[in-house]
């Protein structure tokens, strides 16, 4: 091949390389010039940001809610002390979390029973982080209450204003605020679903009117405060009812009406005494009799001298030497609630006060009788 071949067969391979680079070029380039000119502008530049405007009433209430309570809301972190076979001490571990509140000024903190059940000290933190080692004032495991107190400057005691759980309607807004998994100051929402709900406490006891909500509740909320949409607590959220153990649109919250009875009693002695009618029972032997007589409720054993019943006439049962001689008053309601055991009486009995009175139906020889008895 002659040089001017070989010249012309470069200069054909150059073109086709150009030729080639420019289709490639405008495969890239192309599309990009294209956008820039359909759309007027330099691609990347960040869209202009259409104004909010206000807030819906509704999220308005929300958002003030949550600001106002959040304060109030504490995080609580427990430990256990257990053996350590390797060292031969007993050493503290991490043994779970949960929520609470702060009830007064005075540095207590209402939490579940549950929370603490297994703990041997407990930690608060607060709505700021600053953190606080708390004391065991006392508890009631029948209604799953606890009180903690923590010594903190006054500035940060904000308690929690207090409504009534009665008077809630089905559909009412309610507001959940609590740890979920750990996760500090999260809100939840959602409506009061039923009420007058029955679950179990701790010790297998039921606790009764219990309110039912569909805001997300979920471990770590235990404790928490159920508020509102006025900002007052009406509940104490306690438990989800849920196969995996994650909120699954089914809650519960102990009603504050039993909260604000408990609380004030554990704060004031270390425990809730329970109200009394003034009388003894021995359940056997109740259930024993009762079952003869075709008569549902519980046989009063003893009453108590110058106690309730003893003031409203009620009378036990009298036992001799060889027989029966005889037999005791069987309370059959309290109020407008029928017993048929001792669980029965003192479930009834616990929506009353101490120092107020109570009806009381019963059964003497074939007759149904009722006295007001005032309760202990």
């Amino acid at each position: 091949m002659s040089r001017y071949e070989e010249s012309d067969a470069l200069q054909r391979q150059l073109k086709l390389t150009w030729i080639l680079l420019v289709v490639i070029v405008g495969f890239i380039a192309v599309p990009r010039l294209v956008s820039m000119f359909r759309w007027g502008g330099a691609v990347g530049q960040p869209r202009p940001v259409t104004p909010r405007g206000e807030l819906a009433s509704w999220e308005k209430t929300t958002t003030e809610l949550f600001q106002t309570v959040s304060p109030s809301v504490v995080y609580l972190t427990t430990r256990s002390r257990v053996a350590d076979p390797y060292y031969r001490r007993a050493i503290e571990v991490d043994a779970g979390s949960g929520s609470g509140f702060m009830w007064d000024e005075l540095g207590h903190i209402v939490t579940n029973y549950h929370v603490l059940q297994q703990a041997s000290s407990a930690r608060v933190v607060m709505w700021d982080h600053s953190s606080y080692e708390a004391t065991l004032v006392g508890g009631s495991p029948d209604h799953d209450l606890a009180v903690l107190r923590i010594n903190a400057p006054p500035e940060k005691m904000k308690p929690v204003l207090i409504g009534e759980s009665g008077p809630l309607l089905v559909g009412q807004s309610v507001f959940a605020i609590g740890n979920p998994f750990g996760l500090s100051q999260t809100l939840t929402t959602g409506i009061v679903s039923a009420k007058s709900r029955t679950i179990q406490s701790p010790t297998g006891r039921a606790i009764d009117e219990v309110i039912q909500i569909d805001a997300a509740i979920n471990p770590g909320n235990s404790g928490g405060p159920l508020m509102d949409s006025a900002g007052r607590l009406i509940g104490v959220n306690t438990a989800i009812y849920s196969p995996s153990g994650t909120s699954a649109g089914v809650g519960f919250a102990i009603p504050v009406d039993t909260v604000n009875r408990v609380v004030p009693q554990i704060i004031a002695s270390g425990r809730y005494e329970p109200p009394q009618l003034g009388i003894r029972v021995n359940q056997d032997f109740s259930d024993a009799i009762t079952r003869r007589l075709g008569v549902s409720g519980v046989m009063i054993m003893d009453v108590v001298e110058g106690g309730g019943a003893a003031q409203a006439g009620l009378r036990g049962t009298i036992v001799g030497r060889e027989e029966l001689v005889q037999l005791g008053d069987v309370v059959t309601a309290i109020g407008e609630v029928e017993i048929a055991n001792m669980d029965e009486l003192m479930e009834a009995l616990d929506r009353y006060d101490r120092g107020g009175k109570v009806v009381v139906r019963y059964w003497r020889e074939g007759q149904s009788l009722s006295a007001e008895v005032p309760i202990e």
